[in-house]
């Protein structure tokens, strides 16, 4: 099972509030040992993600960054929600339903 489709609810209090994100995560033959690669479906301006693919860039999320085998999908999901509940709680947002 190398492909996966995920679900981020936006934070509330934030302008992602009330917003579905759906994410496409791909585990390479590496994971656990590497990190996977993690790309949103839904249109969403935030720092670690590419503007023009939605790909997260692995540099600019933490986890990514620093990956260790004990990390799992849902540290990646977390961290990215975080990012939505901060860095990104004001940030302007692409219009609601569409994709990249």
């Amino acid at each position: 099972m190398h492909n996966w489709h995920a679900t981020i609810l936006g934070p509330p209090h934030s302008v992602h509030e009330n917003r579905i994100y759906s994410l496409k995560i791909y585990c390479g033959e590496s994971y656990p040992d590497a990190p996977p690669t993690v790309q949103f479906v839904s249109r969403i301006n935030l720092p670690s993600v590419n503007p023009q693919n939605g790909k997260v860039e692995p540099s600019r999320l933490g986890c990514l960054a620093q990956w260790r085998r004990s990390y799992s999908l849902e540290t990646v999901l977390t961290e990215l929600r975080r990012e939505m509940a901060t860095i990104g709680r004001k940030l302007p947002q692409p219009a609601e339903g569409t994709s990249f």
